[in-house]
């Protein structure tokens, strides 16, 4: 009620012995805070109780006379059920929760009732709002509400309505506030005294970020963009090859029970101070370091080994929910996750807090870990791939996320989109985290932003280069491709279930003018390209794009073209490795060196005929065969390569959902599937779930034999109306990335 700082007076220190104790128990942690005369708020969950009564002057000797003639409060409505006004306007009714969330910069009401009529010359109260430990008036962590326009705070009060003994209040949060989770009170003036009501956990609300709100450094002026960015459950992820795309759905579940809560605890769990709640950049930059386990025991634990006895394959989750309700529970990272279930679960978290975000595919994704802008593959000084020395490696796509936020740190013109990573790739500032990076820096080559603007460049323009090492260890450039990398970046459309390519925000065309003055850019803040230049080679290697279902065998045709009008000869090699998507090869079970002459202007097909015998043995989790064709041409010692990554497509469950379908009446989902290999799945977990419809099941069977059928039904209850969807993994040791859905309509 006051402006004075609402923090406890500390007990006396006791007075020292003269000889000091041995020191117990583990030191104490070090911190970066400086001094404080209080303990800096770092947690949401922490509280301090703010007294009931708070008397202006010492009681008489017999104590305060009775306060019964004054104002005293009865009830407070925070009128919170979904179908009442503050959940519908400040878009939060979808939340599964007791509590009011509202969100900042935008009025909501609150309802109090006196034990009589409220007068405003005579009476005097207000709404306080506290959050953390220690509120203070002057850190803004207590918030007095005032409703006369006499008396604001940094919270805009004001009385709505009057009706017998009741009054509405309107209040609006600053539109920088702290988010999180307040506390709120109401206080009473007596001539004695401020009168308090209760600490009472119902009149708890959450503030989010507001991308309704102008004033809001999230504010998103597109309500379709808003929609899918913020309200949407249901994602799609890409995956596969920029060629052959696959994709998977996700569900977020940002308004499950219990998510919301297990997003502030990871906040809590990071020791992010309360007062810096309320930037988003700093929101994402510091959740981009909790949601993998490398520097904090943060959310997830990656895993690219194919080794997944401890925890649950990384293919095998549907969605969010589990992990974060696993990890608000246990206190410990959850097992396993891979690109995509980092990013996926930073959307929950994002949207979960009102940030709007989607996750983004980045095909054939540079790992730039040595501040230049080359992949470096070398081959021997007969053209062949030197594998063991050959270290880096281009991911056959990356999932990152992208917030939108206003960056007033940064120069006009570079708010908007920013790219934030939470796959532990490589360190900023001493942490694993990537961003926020303005999408803006990156396509201007502005790479001096913050943060991490030049990695993130790096993974969409790298050039891949080809170097011959001779025999006496020596190595020259052979072959530059400048357009393999950042081949196309994808992400979901807004309100629909299809694809959108985003290529064009993140660099200008190949070849293009605008394209030669960004990396020149770049280069000025220190990116190195290669310059070399080759006359082109006047013959050419050409991989076919091939569909293949796992466990098929099927040819592979390398077409060799030769566009001179003289005879050529090339001593070609082809190499097939089953790799990881990360680029990483797993095994090499193909090995051809043909010698082929070609006649002028001509071309010429060498067939290679790859049998599921030597591939499905070592197969791992995403199912990629990656052939490189490399050749050197006799007569002239020109280089030549072709590469080409075929993604096996796994078998589908089929789901089958009972008919009719309304709000709180039982349906049926039935999940089949067919083993259709000539070998039995052991250790077979299968996953469901659907936003607002099933919370997250799962069945485990032992053996599924070969040619067997499997049959699960499932009952569930449908929560709200509106279009949705079952989705549903399979996941073993020998297949990953198996998945299937339904679509549904449930009436109310």
């Amino acid at each position: 009620m006051s402006d004075q700082d609402t923090t406890p007076t500390p007990a006396p220190t006791p007075t020292p012995s003269s000889v000091p104790p041995a020191p117990t128990g583990p030191p104490p942690k070090v911190t970066s805070h400086g001094r404080s005369t209080v303990p800096i708020a770092s947690s949401n969950s922490d509280t301090t109780d703010v007294p009931e009564f708070e008397p202006f002057v010492l009681p008489g000797p017999r104590g305060f006379p009775p306060l019964t003639e004054f104002l005293d409060v009865w009830e407070v409505d925070m009128v919170k059920r979904p179908e009442e006004i503050n959940k519908r306007e400040h878009h939060t009714m979808l939340y599964n929760s007791d509590y009011l969330i509202v969100r900042r910069g935008q009025e909501f009401q609150v309802k109090i009732t006196f034990n009589r009529p409220y007068n405003p010359a005579e009476d005097k109260f207000a709404v306080e709002f506290t959050i953390g430990s220690s509120p203070q008036y002057s850190k803004g962590t207590y918030i007095p509400v005032f409703p006369t326009k006499e008396r604001q705070s940094s919270w805009e009060g004001h009385i709505k309505n009057t009706a017998d003994n009741t009054i509405t209040m309107g209040i609006t949060p600053d539109a920088n506030c702290m988010v999180g989770k307040y506390h709120m009170y109401v206080a009473v003036v007596t001539p004695f005294g401020i009168r308090r009501t209760r600490r009472d956990e119902s009149r708890n609300l959450y503030i989010l970020f507001n991308p309704w709100s102008s004033d809001d450094a999230v504010f998103l002026d597109d309500e379709t963009e808003r929609q899918e960015c913020v309200m949407t459950e249901m994602g799609i992820i890409y995956h596969g090859a920029y060629d052959d795309i696959a994709e998977r759905n996700w569900n977020y579940g940002q308004f499950n029970y219990g998510v919301l809560d297990a997003c502030l605890y990871i906040m809590d769990r990071s020791e992010m101070p309360i007062t810096n709640r309320g930037d988003p950049v700093k929101v994402t930059r510091k959740a981009s370091a909790m949601l993998n386990s490398r520097d904090e025991d943060g959310v997830l634990v990656g895993n690219w080994s194919g080794d997944y006895t401890y925890g649950v394959a990384p293919t095998s989750w549907t969605g969010s929910t589990d992990i974060l309700l696993t990890y608000a529970s246990s206190k410990m990272p959850v097992s396993y996750a891979q690109c995509w279930v980092f990013a996926a679960v930073f959307n929950t978290f994002l949207r979960c807090l009102g940030i709007p975000s989607r996750v983004v595919t980045n095909y054939f994704s540079a790992h730039d870990n040595d501040g230049n802008l080359r992949t470096d593959i070398i081959l021997d000084d007969n053209g062949r791939i030197d594998r063991s020395r050959t270290k880096d490696s281009i991911w056959n796509y990356h999932c990152w996320n992208e917030c939108y936020m206003a960056r007033p740190d940064l120069p006009a013109g570079f708010g908007g989109w920013q790219v934030v990573d939470a796959t532990p790739q490589e360190t900023s500032d001493g942490m694993y985290r990537c961003g926020p990076a303005s999408v803006q820096a990156i396509k201007h080559g502005q790479t001096c932003y913050p943060f991490d603007a030049a990695f993130v460049f790096a993974e969409v323009n790298s050039d891949v280069v080809f170097y011959s090492r001779q025999k006496d260890g020596t190595m020259a450039s052979v072959k530059v491709n400048r357009t393999h990398v950042g081949r196309m970046v994808l992400t979901k459309s807004p309100g629909a279930m299809t694809r959108r390519d985003i290529t064009d925000q993140y660099k200008f065309p190949e070849g293009s003018k605008e394209e030669r003055t960004v990396l020149e850019k770049a280069e000025e803040y220190g990116c190195q390209r290669e310059k070399s230049e080759f006359p082109p080679a006047d013959v050419e290697l050409v991989l076919p794009t091939l569909e293949v279902n796992v466990g098929n065998d099927f040819e592979l045709s390398l077409e060799i073209i030769n566009n001179s009008n003289q005879r050529r000869t090339v001593d070609a090699y082809i190499s097939g490795s089953v790799v990881y998507y990360t680029g990483v090869s797993s095994h090499e079970f193909l090995l051809r060196d043909p010698t082929v002459k070609i006649g002028p202007n001509q071309r010429v097909k060498e067939m290679v005929v790859v049998e599921s015998k030597y591939y499905m043995p070592h197969l791992v989790e995403q199912s990629n065969l990656h052939f490189i064709a490399t050749g050197k041409v006799k007569e002239t010692g020109q280089i030549v390569t072709a590469m080409k990554v075929i993604t096996l497509h796994n078998p589908k469950l089929n789901l089958v959902v009972s008919k009719g379908g309304k709000v709180n009446e039982e349906m049926m989902v039935t999940v089949e599937f067919t083993n259709p290999f000539n070998f039995p799945l052991e250790g077979v977990y299968i996953r469901m779930e659907g936003p607002g419809i099933m919370p997250p099941k799962f069945k485990y069977y032992s053996l599924i034999p070969k040619g067997s059928s499997l049959v699960w039904p499932e009952y569930f209850t449908p929560q709200r109306a509106g279009s949705t969807k079952v989705i549903a993994t399979l996941d073993c040791a020998a297949l990953r990335q198996v998945s299937g859905q339904a679509s549904l309509t449930i009436e109310a």
